[in-house]
C-alpha cells in the first residue's frame, strides 16, 4: 500500500489520506495494472500510534469520488469513538475499468423494474455475484496492509453496504468482529445461504419505504442470520433517507463490540 496524498488535517480533528493497493490478491486472475485506490481517515492525536486502534471498514456502492462527502461524513463520526476507517474503490466503479457485464446486468434490471416485470434470480447473479467474488478478495488485502500501518491493531469492523459483499466477508473474513449492514440491494440466493452461516454481532439499518429496496427480501435475509446477536433498526422513510440517530446507533454498536 503507497499513499498518494498529504495527510489532510479538517475542522473536525480527522486526517485524511488518500492510498492505493499494489498488491494484488491473487484469486484475482485478470489483475488490477493501477492498483485499487482508497482513502483511510484516523484520528490527529499523535498516540495513535503508541495506542491500540480498531479499524472499520466502510461499505458503499462504490465511486470514491461521488460519495466522498458522505463517506467522510461517517468516517468522522467512526474517528469519534476513537477508531480508524477506510474504504477502497469497488471493481468497475469510480476510476476503476467498468464491467461490460454488469453494465448488462444492470440494464437488464433497470428494463424489468421499468416494465413493472419481477427481478428474475439470473439477472441478480449476473449484477451481484462477479461484485461480490472480487471485492471480497480486495477488501481482504486491504485490511492486511491497513492493519499493517502503525498503530492500527484491530479488531475490525465492517459497516455500510453493498450488503451482500459484507456478508460474504462475514463469513470468510475472521479479523472481522461485528458489522453495520445497510440493507437495499438485490440480495442472491447464494448470499442468502451464506448468511445462515454469519455468527458475529450484527447490526441492520433498513429504510422502511426504500425505493430502491424489496422490503420482504430484507427481512428474509435478516431472519436467515445465524447470529445469536443481531438487531434490525428499521425506519420510515426512502433509500437516502437514514435518520441521524439510526447512524449514531450503529456506531454505538461497533464501539460496544471493538473495543
Amino acid at each position: 500500500m503507497r499513499f498518494t496524498s498529504e495527510p489532510r488535517l479538517d475542522e473536525h480533528g480527522v486526517v485524511e489520506r488518500g492510498f492505493v493497493l499494489d498488491q494484488i490478491p491473487a484469486e484475482i486472475p485478470d489483475g488490477i495494472p493501477d492498483g485499487i485506490p482508497g482513502l483511510l481517515w484516523t484520528p490527529a492525536d499523535p498516540a495513535l500510534s503508541s495506542t491500540p486502534t480498531p479499524l472499520v471498514l466502510l461499505g458503499h456502492p462504490g465511486g470514491l469520488r461521488r460519495m466522498h462527502p458522505r463517506l467522510a461524513a461517517r468516517a468522522r463520526a467512526v474517528v469519534r469513538e476513537g477508531f480508524a476507517a477506510a474504504a477502497i474503490e469497488l471493481p468497475g466503479s469510480g476510476d476503476r475499468p467498468p464491467s461490460a457485464a454488469a453494465e448488462q446486468a444492470r440494464a437488464d434490471l433497470r428494463r424489468a423494474i421499468g416494465a413493472g416485470e419481477g427481478v428474475e434470480d439470473d439477472i441478480v447473479d449476473r449484477l451481484v455475484l462477479p461484485l461480490v467474488d472480487q471485492a471480497v478478495p480486495e477488501c481482504r488485502a486491504a485490511l492486511d496492509a491497513l492493519l499493517a500501518q502503525p498503530g492500527i491493531t484491530g479488531p475490525v469492523g465492517f459497516a455500510g453496504g453493498i450488503i451482500s459483499v459484507g456478508v460474504r466477508l462475514a463469513v470468510v473474513e475472521p479479523r472481522i468482529a461485528a458489522a453495520v449492514l445497510f440493507a437495499g440491494s438485490f440480495v442472491p440466493r447464494a448470499i442468502l445461504e451464506d448468511a445462515r452461516r454469519v455468527t458475529i454481532p450484527l447490526h441492520v439499518l433498513l429504510q422502511w419505504d426504500d425505493e430502491h429496496n424489496d422490503r420482504q427480501a430484507a427481512l428474509d435475509l435478516f431472519d436467515a442470520f445465524g447470529s445469536e446477536e443481531k438487531t434490525l433498526n428499521a425506519n420510515m422513510g426512502g433509500h437516502a433517507g437514514v435518520p441521524a440517530a439510526a447512524g449514531d446507533a450503529g456506531n454505538r454498536f461497533l464501539a460496544r463490540h471493538l473495543r
